[in-house]
């Protein structure tokens, strides 16, 4: 495998102009810095600007304006077959009348690498796919998530120095998914490679990445680890876009060193903090559903719905006029509350944050 690469991107700016010569900003002046190896998946509903990102890191769009640093090299006006990059595709854009070695083969082929080599390569890659006894079959004969590996494999052959995914499994049945975002992690971090990965599933992002870069409307709202963003989402938007949060209003009446006493419906909590908050000061206050305790004191609610979810379960509960919603983790054995019963909860003063 070549070296592996640093990615950074610079003020980049798209803009596209409509047909009625309107302009619209798909990506806003991003700065981002992906270190060598480094798995950051760009995660946002449709049209934030995370596809378009990834298409100018690959050549495929030019940026109106800013940098893209692919290792040293600033790449932004250059080819994609100039760039130290491959990538895999949402529709596996296999050849249908090649065999699996063949379109493996093929970027090798093109770079007029010899024989010897292609051949070394080519079946080192597919006893890492584990796709040995596949190399005749052509992808009329393969499965979706078969497809996807060779797609993988054609991309790792090339040893890029940055691997580039484009929703890779959006196309493939929930329990495919599962199993081919471990197979790509597992590949990732054997080969060491960095990788941008561009999707809208959550759980995807959670699951396979060491960063995850928040977009919304052409900006980047927050990054860092899974656990940072679920944990410390730096406004409602990132909240509501990961997981589930119930969002609630708050008054800061008592502050201590790195916490602070926060008031909810009378209720004071203690909450870590890492900024600065004032007394008297009006906050929202995140609480996902599993950080709400069953069976405590501090309120008393009634139940709005009830579901049995198997490992949880599910409640809604009306919280002084809004909804709160609550999973209760291995129900078994636990009394379960039923629609229109009193429900007595408390808050894990843990999984508070402040926004």
């Amino acid at each position: 495998m070549k070296s592996i690469k640093k990615v950074y991107l610079e003020n980049l700016n798209k803009t596209f102009v409509t047909t009625a010569n309107d302009q619209v900003v798909a990506v806003n002046n991003i700065n981002l810095k992906i270190e060598p190896g480094e798995f950051v998946t760009m995660l946002g509903p449709s049209g934030c600007g995370k596809t378009t990102t990834l298409r100018m890191i690959a050549g495929f769009e030019m940026p109106t304006h800013g940098n893209v640093f692919i290792g040293e090299e600033n790449v932004a006006t250059k080819t994609p077959d100039k760039r130290d990059t491959a990538m895999v595709f949402q529709n596996y854009a296999l050849f249908p009348h090649m065999n699996v070695f063949d379109n493996i083969s093929y970027g090798l082929k093109i770079q007029k690498r010899p024989k010897a080599e292609i051949k070394e390569r080519v079946e080192r890659i597919l006893k890492m796919m584990k796709m040995e006894d596949f190399s005749q079959r052509v992808p009329a004969q393969m499965s979706g998530g078969q497809q996807q590996r060779v797609s993988l494999a054609r991309a790792l052959v090339m040893e890029p120095g940055v691997l580039l995914f484009d929703e890779p499994l959006s196309n493939l049945d929930a329990k495919l998914r599962i199993h081919m975002r471990d197979e790509i992690r597992k590949i990732q971090q054997k080969v060491g490679i960095t990788s941008i990965y561009v999707t809208h599933d959550q759980e995807e992002a959670m699951a396979l990445s060491d960063r995850v870069v928040i977009m919304n409307a052409g900006i980047i709202e927050q990054e860092g680890t899974p656990q940072e963003i679920y944990q410390r989402p730096v406004n409602e938007f990132v909240a509501n876009f990961i997981g589930r949060a119930n969002i609630l209003d708050g008054e800061i009446v008592g502050i201590d060193e790195g916490e602070v006493i926060v008031n909810i419906h009378g209720v004071g909590f203690t909450v870590k903090v890492y900024k600065k908050f004032d007394v008297g000061q009006r906050v929202r206050v995140v609480i996902r559903p599993e950080g709400v305790l069953v069976g405590k004191k501090d309120f008393t609610v009634k139940v709005d719905k009830s579901v049995f979810m198997g490992q949880n379960h599910e409640y809604g509960v009306d919280f002084f006029g809004s909804n709160l919603e609550i999973s209760e983790n291995n129900p078994t054995g636990k009394t379960i509350y039923k629609i229109g019963q009193q429900m007595g909860i408390g808050f894990d003063q843990q999984a508070l944050h402040i926004l």
